[in-house]
């Protein structure tokens, strides 16, 4: 699988560990920074990771910043990313199964190192269900598309 990573200077260390166990285990992985643990803002990483997954370059994406939840953010405000927090296996699992999330967003500060692989290997294998939950992602979809056009003029 091809996949795109990138962190702030929160989640470097784990970043480096995940690049590790991802290209361990037989896929190609894109590290889109930062490259130091200096500290940085994580919003330019976060937003390129879903850009190479919403052009295709990357199958999936994995942001890692202190906690997570910024980094969530920041990929879901590029067009077509389903960014999902994931906390645990279980929630990894459902934001694949449920939500066909694009990419994993992780809390360096929240996950111990082994945990965390353990957490992007349910994310990774798991796939999209289909079924009742296409119809709840085309909504998701048509509100992004709304949400996309310029306002009307007054």
């Amino acid at each position: 699988m091809r996949l795109a990573i990138g962190s702030d200077h929160a989640g470097f260390a784990l970043k480096a560990i995940v690049t590790d166990h991802l290209r361990r285990t037989g896929h190609e992985v894109d590290d889109l920074g930062t490259y130091t643990p200096q500290v940085t803002d994580y919003p330019p990483y976060c937003a390129a990771v879903g850009r190479a997954v919403v052009a295709g370059r990357a199958d999936a994406g994995i942001v890692i910043g202190g906690s997570g939840q910024g980094e969530q953010i920041a990929a879901n405000k590029v067009r077509g990313v389903r960014a999902a927090l994931c906390p645990d296996e279980y929630t990894a699992r459902l934001a694949r199964a449920h939500n066909d999330a694009n990419v994993c967003s992780l809390g360096a500060r929240v996950l111990a190192p082994e945990y965390a692989l353990a957490v992007v290997d349910v994310f990774l294998a798991t796939a999209f269900e289909g079924g009742r939950h296409v119809a709840r992602l085309e909504q998701v979809s048509a509100i992004e598309e709304e949400e996309s056009r310029p306002a009307p003029a007054s």
